[in-house]
């Protein structure tokens, strides 16, 4: 997808984070943050897999908006970004977008889509790794476009034994959210 793509939806976002807060009288975390996860939000991660900004000043732009939406928050004003995103529990959009990038791939390698996982990633034949004995093998392009692909995304992440040794989604995203938790 063109550059374009991010531009919108960051346009579409504050917009409708403008109207929140045109809109809401009272700033308090109980409410500021069920409307920007239902009503913002969705906007800055629509398709996010397939068009995944590949510029920082794309990234940058998304992050923007979380940030404002922060900002709106009465009581956090003293904090910085990564500590108002710690107290309200919410990740940066850049490790959300790692987030559902590893879920997907889990998807694909483990549970539903399992045959085109065997197309899509290639596995490492060695057995001594380190970390898990699940590893996959990065890929090598002449197009630097290549490099920001879903799956050389995935690849170039390492990731603990427990969390690459899930047995299901849901146990995966609680190992995931651990191990993310405190990269923000």
């Amino acid at each position: 997808m063109k550059s374009w793509t991010w531009v919108l939806a960051a346009q579409k976002a504050n917009h409708v984070l403008g109207c929140i807060k045109r809109s809401v009288a009272i700033r308090s975390r109980e409410l500021i943050l069920p409307l920007y996860c239902a009503l913002v939000r969705p906007h800055l991660e629509h398709c996010i897999h397939l068009w995944n900004p590949q510029y920082r000043k794309g990234m940058d732009l998304l992050e923007q908006i979380q940030k404002r939406a922060t900002k709106m928050i009465r009581g956090m004003e003293h904090l910085s970004y990564e500590d108002k995103l710690r107290e309200v529990g919410l990740f940066s959009l850049e490790r959300r977008r790692l987030w559902g990038d590893i879920i997907v791939a889990f998807q694909y390698l483990k549970e539903a889509y399992r045959k085109d996982g065997d197309k899509l990633f290639i596995r490492a034949c060695c057995d001594r790794t380190r970390i898990n004995g699940f590893k996959l093998k990065e890929s090598k392009f002449s197009l630097d476009i290549r490099k920001t692909f879903f799956t050389m995304r995935v690849v170039k992440h390492r990731l603990p034994r427990d969390v690459v040794d899930a047995t299901s989604l849901e146990t995966l995203k609680v190992r995931l959210d651990l191990a993310l938790g405190n990269l923000v």
